[in-house]
């Protein structure tokens, strides 16, 4: 028979209440303790109840999973200013991160697998010419219209238009464009075209509000810089000061058909230079900052005591100096880039720009990297006095021998050209603003002035760079980098259509043999016979010398240490990191593990 027992007992002049049957008899007993065993009843009683509490929590932590929650924000800083905010012609690093969130493609890449994301299917025909896309259903802009097909259409035709000049025509070249009903699309290649469907990645626009406007009111309208798509984020708000755009407040958008994300804000800040952007970083005015140089890095790393962590990847791009022959007839001459190559020390460019964090190159590909042993780079630095000075006789040789006198008031090398004018050893090196480039293009500067070349850096905000400088095709030589594809594509780059803007063959380089190997390689499927093309690529690359190839940079990328879902993997460009928002997170909430698969 039970001793205790709960039971319900009744007083006329009181409400009914719970009381503990015998419990009268238990503080009896009590009450006949000593002062010694009562404290002792009262320790037992507050370790039984802690023991309890504990077993509770440690079945609870035994049965609960902590898991991404809901909320908070990301601020990220960027270093310029927002001009084309539209996938048909967005170039700059800032133009391509806030589209990547507010615009959408038919497919998108996951890592390094492309994978569907306004599509809902697709199928390539046998031969190779025709990909047909299914839509999936339900599909929005951000101010509620419906996207279908026809969107689609118009955004190819777009990039098509000759009169636009769109960075991204060359990819659509020779491609036709069916619409076969408003969920279903196709697309017709006059010829196999392996890496195709990598461009159906492109963000679509909203026909209903581009359509009416010519060209000119196309690349000048408002709406370049307060866009409309259809990604998992829109632009809330948009913080101006002086009629200038100083921060951007972008919100989840609530009909997005995919993973919402569990970060509701993303606010990106610009900032007019990166020191600016890294002192906003060390006082929490932002919480990350992408494409940092390895300085940064480094000087960053020291703050032991941060709110950040500093991330890196490698990055399909390469960089090197691109000769204009058609802008200085200094640089037409070959004997003149074989021998300010020669006076080029790559791998010491990777230690002392790079800090370690890329390899140098000596081709227009990425796979073409050396790796940089350290005791190698050690070895050489042992003979630091010896190897310069061999680079340097070696140049010396070959100009001299070629012709080209130093001016012994000038110290610079002269030439008389076959008209009998004379030529001088001028030119300059035109870059971005960035601390690693700058940096770059003055070591170099100072090498080649050593020859006997007079020599200026000249510096250029991105967006300037590109519109007045590219564009125009008005350098000497450019300092410029090159983001390669995962499917190793540099037509844009080479073949001799894209030497005009928005080509960007920015070397002016022409070569037949050259243009029908990039040709081959952008039909054929088999790896070994592309791989095969691409040392012969190389070869005849090399012995033109259109251009130094340098280093190959990782991509550094600092963010809070609270951010979890972000994988940087192996990216394609940099604004790819965006690819994956919908995993990121900076809050977390624990649930029981048998949920964990229904959320």
């Amino acid at each position: 028979m039970a001793i205790f027992s709960i039971h319900k007992v009744s007083y006329p002049e009181s409400k009914n209440e719970f009381r503990l049957k015998g419990g009268s008899r238990i503080l009896g007993y009590i009450r006949q303790f000593s002062a010694t065993e009562k404290v002792i009843l009262g320790v037992l009683v507050i370790t039984a109840a802690f023991s309890a509490l504990a077993m509770t929590g440690m079945i609870s932590s035994y049965f609960l999973i902590e898991v991404p929650g809901k909320g908070g924000q990301i601020r990220e800083g960027l270093v310029g200013l927002p001009h084309n905010i539209n996938p048909v012609l967005a170039i700059t690093d800032v133009d391509n991160d806030i589209a990547t969130l507010v615009y959408s493609g038919l497919m998108k890449y996951d890592g390094q697998d492309l994978e569907t994301d306004l599509a809902e299917s697709y199928k390539i025909s046998d031969d190779g010419l025709v990909y047909a896309f299914k839509l999936k259903s339900g599909l929005y802009f951000q101010d509620g219209t419906p996207l279908t097909s026809d969107d689609i259409a118009y955004t190819i035709q777009k990039i098509q238009d000759p009169g636009l000049r769109s960075p991204l025509r060359s990819n659509w070249t020779d491609v036709t464009t069916t619409v076969i009903g408003p969920l279903e699309i196709k697309f017709t290649l006059k010829k196999p075209f392996r890496p195709f469907l990598t461009n159906t990645t492109v963000g679509i626009l909203p026909k209903h509000i581009w359509s009416s406007m010519n060209n000119d009111q196309f690349a000048l309208d408002e709406r370049n810089i307060e866009p409309i798509g259809s990604g998992p984020y829109k632009i809330a708000s948009i913080e101006r000061k002086s009629n200038i755009p100083v921060e951007y407040r972008l919100t989840t958008w609530t009909k997005y058909y995919s993973k919402k994300p569990y970060i509701p804000t993303i606010s990106f800040v610009f900032f007019a230079d990166r020191d600016k952007a890294l002192s906003a970083l060390e006082t929490k005015t932002i919480d990350s900052l992408g494409s940092i140089s390895p300085s940064e890095a480094v000087g960053l790393d020291e703050n032991v005591n941060s709110d950040y962590e500093i991330r890196t990847t490698t990055l399909p791009r390469i960089f090197g100096l691109f000769f204009n022959q058609n802008q200085n007839p200094v640089l037409a001459d070959k004997n003149v880039r074989e021998a300010l190559e020669m006076t080029v020390d790559r791998e010491a460019l990777v230690k002392t720009i790079l800090l370690g964090y890329g390899l140098a190159i000596d081709g227009p590909l990425p796979e073409y990297a050396k790796s940089i042993n350290q005791n190698n780079l050690e070895t050489r630095n042992d003979l630091s006095s010896a190897i310069p000075l061999l680079e340097k006789a070696g140049a010396v040789y070959l100009l001299e021998k070629n012709g080209w006198k130093k001016n012994v008031t000038t110290g610079i090398y002269e030439k008389k050209n076959a008209k009998n004018v004379v030529q001088s050893l001028i030119f300059d090196i035109y870059t971005v603003d960035t601390p690693d480039l700058k940096k770059t293009a003055e070591m170099i500067r100072d090498s080649w002035k050593a020859l006997g070349a007079s020599v200026e850096v000249k510096v250029f905000e991105s967006a300037d760079l590109y519109q007045n400088i590219i564009k125009t095709r008005k350098y000497d030589i450019l300092l410029f980098g090159e983001h390669i594809g995962k499917d190793n594509d540099i037509y844009a780059f080479w073949h001799s259509s894209q030497r005009n803007a928005p080509g960007l063959n920015v070397a002016m380089y022409t070569n037949n043999k050259v243009d029908a190997l990039l040709d081959e390689i952008r039909t054929s499927d088999d790896a070994q016979i592309r791989e095969k093309k691409y040392v012969e690529l190389k070869e005849i690359i090399k012995k033109d010398i259109p251009a130094i190839f340098l280093y190959s940079p990782n991509f550094i990328y600092v963010t809070p240490k609270s951010l979890g879902g972000l994988d940087l993997g192996s990216l394609i460009t940099a604004s790819d990191r965006l690819n994956s928002i919908q995993n990121w997170y900076v809050n977390t909430e624990k649930i029981w593990k048998i949920f964990v698969n229904k959320i």
